[in-house]
């Protein structure tokens, strides 16, 4: 498919002198119109900057932005004359504030990536942690250069397998005298999304889930991070290892803090994921525990003020934790949950009203206070709209329930089924 892009102006740059300097047009990508660092030319004879053109061609596109020519190939020719050009230029206009830009390193092929791995899975065999280190520093090394580079070792069919592998086997060695290199591995498989079959094995190995379990009570937040992403990711990918996870001493506590004392959004998603998998498969006494730590107010909170991400995810707990007869208790006895509830449908998403609707309708079946108190909240206007704006099946059908439900408490109207919704105004 093809995208549009739309021009802007030109960078210039502006340092002590009085007269603001002009970058040669030549100089230019032509897709960001900034100076190029790494330009490459298509088959068409344009040049652009490597990493705008990538972006283009990544996106599903296959003509010459400028001339709208279908591509004979992607191939990108680098254009070493005119980034020479382009670094004495810079040079030149030192006392502007242009800084040089750096001679790109050249991309890192296949067989590069495919001999590294080689190297990890036989030093893997030896349990060589020395040499596998060097080589995991290689991949990280390639793969922080540039995105293409990352691109390369992530499209390598082994690359995820034997990473995971190594894990597993180091870790199942010692994790103490195996730490350097185990970190190393947490971090660049954070780049193997979504994991393989084999690499999901290898993780979700006792050996492995204790380790990582190790790393989230960790002083170092990259590696809390890379350890919590991998565990939601490994249980996005395949339930089956939650039963395996929740048996490990002190992991309920561990993710739950993460809630209680946020540290960054991109450690509490993951943790929200990771949660939400272990109550809906684990066995009773996980949602349990969960439930008596606090969790249901400690979502009602977050969800008053949070990013639309972070809203979607405790609002899917919210509705599971509901599943269950204890789970309503709890949100029956929160001051916050219907406000908080009602006022999330049409405000976030289609995501987050589709599970806040399921969450009232769980909340309100056959509880006339439950009743009363959504419609203080205004949760018959809400629902009345969202079935006139539209929403999918399974949500029309609750909210439809619901309306029905809460009608009898609205005297002097009239049936639902006569309701005009054209005339209905939003009053929220």
């Amino acid at each position: 498919m093809v995208f549009s892009w739309r021009k802007k102006k030109p960078r210039s740059f502006n340092g002590d002198k009085k007269k603001e300097l002009e970058i040669p047009r030549h100089f230019l990508c032509p897709i960001t119109l900034d100076l190029m660092k790494d330009p490459v030319t298509l088959s068409s004879g344009v040049t652009y900057d490597r990493e705008s053109i990538e972006k283009w061609l990544d996106d599903g596109n296959f003509t010459c932005p400028v001339s709208n020519q279908v591509l004979r190939s992607f191939d990108q020719i680098p254009n070493h004359s005119l980034r020479k050009m382009i670094q004495d230029w810079c040079v030149e206009n030192r006392s502007y504030g242009v800084e040089r830009i750096p001679t790109p390193r050249i991309p890192v092929s296949f067989e590069e990536v495919s001999e590294v791995l080689f190297s990890i899975m036989d030093s893997t065999r030896r349990l060589d942690r020395c040499a596998c280190l060097d080589s995991l520093h290689k991949l990280k090394k390639w793969g922080l250069e540039s995105e293409r580079n990352k691109r390369c070792i992530v499209a390598n069919a082994a690359a995820a397998g034997a990473i995971a592998a190594a894990f597993d086997a180091f870790a199942g060695e010692s994790v103490e005298k195996n730490i350097n290199v185990l970190e190393e591995i947490l971090f660049v498989i954070n780049w193997m999304f979504p994991l393989t079959e084999q690499a999901q094995r290898y993780i979700g190995s006792q050996a492995s889930l204790h380790c990582i379990a190790l790393f989230l009570k960790s002083e170092d937040l990259s590696l809390k991070q890379n350890a919590i992403t991998v565990l939601a990711e490994l249980l996005s990918c395949n339930q089956k290892y939650t039963q395996a996870l929740t048996t490990i001493d002190g992991i309920n506590k561990t993710i739950f803090h993460f809630i209680n004392n946020p540290i960054c959004p991109s450690i509490t998603k993951p943790s929200l994921t990771l949660i939400y998998h272990m109550v809906s498969l684990s066995n009773e006494n996980t949602t349990t525990e969960f439930i008596n730590m606090g969790l249901i107010p400690l979502l009602l909170e977050i969800m008053i003020d949070s990013q639309k991400a972070i809203c979607e995810k405790a609002l899917a707990l919210i509705d599971q934790l509901c599943e269950t007869e204890q789970g309503r208790g709890f949100a029956y006895d929160d001051a916050l949950a219907m406000p908080v509830l009602v006022k999330k449908i049409l405000r976030v998403s289609e995501l987050a009203t589709e599970y806040s609707v399921s969450a009232i309708w769980k909340l309100s079946k056959g509880d006339e206070k439950v009743l009363m108190e959504a419609l203080q909240f205004g949760a018959f206007q809400k629902l009345l709209l969202l079935i006139q704006v539209g929403c999918n099946d399974k949500t029309k059908e609750k909210a439809t329930e619901l309306l029905k439900l809460l009608n009898p408490y609205r005297p002097g109207l009239e049936c639902i089924d006569s309701l005009d919704f054209k005339n209905i105004k939003r009053s929220f």
